[in-house]
């Protein structure tokens, strides 16, 4: 997957965020940023990284936005790894 394809995929989970208010809301919440600052900044790799930061964390979330763009769970993983900070080693 390359960049563009992950922050198409980000601006997707975006948009799905944004659809529900209580997540957004709890997006908004953990980012420090209101609601219409993440919509403003949706063009920043960084800010896309955060959503799908925010997506793996939440399994529910991710289960439910896979099964409404009929993806894959790991889609968003693999995405995440291209965007900035995404290649970070994760230590378990």
């Amino acid at each position: 997957m390359n960049s563009e394809q992950a922050e198409i995929l980000a601006l997707q989970a975006l948009t799905f965020l944004a659809a529900d208010t209580e997540i957004m809301d709890r997006f908004a919440a953990l980012s420090g940023l209101a609601p219409n600052d993440i919509i403003a900044r949706a063009n920043e790799a960084e800010m896309l990284a955060g959503v799908l930061d925010f997506m793996l964390s939440d399994e529910t979330v991710l289960t439910d936005f896979c099964a409404a763009n009929d993806l894959d769970p790991e889609h968003p993983a693999r995405a995440r790894q291209t965007l900035p900070g995404g290649d970070l080693p994760h230590w378990t």
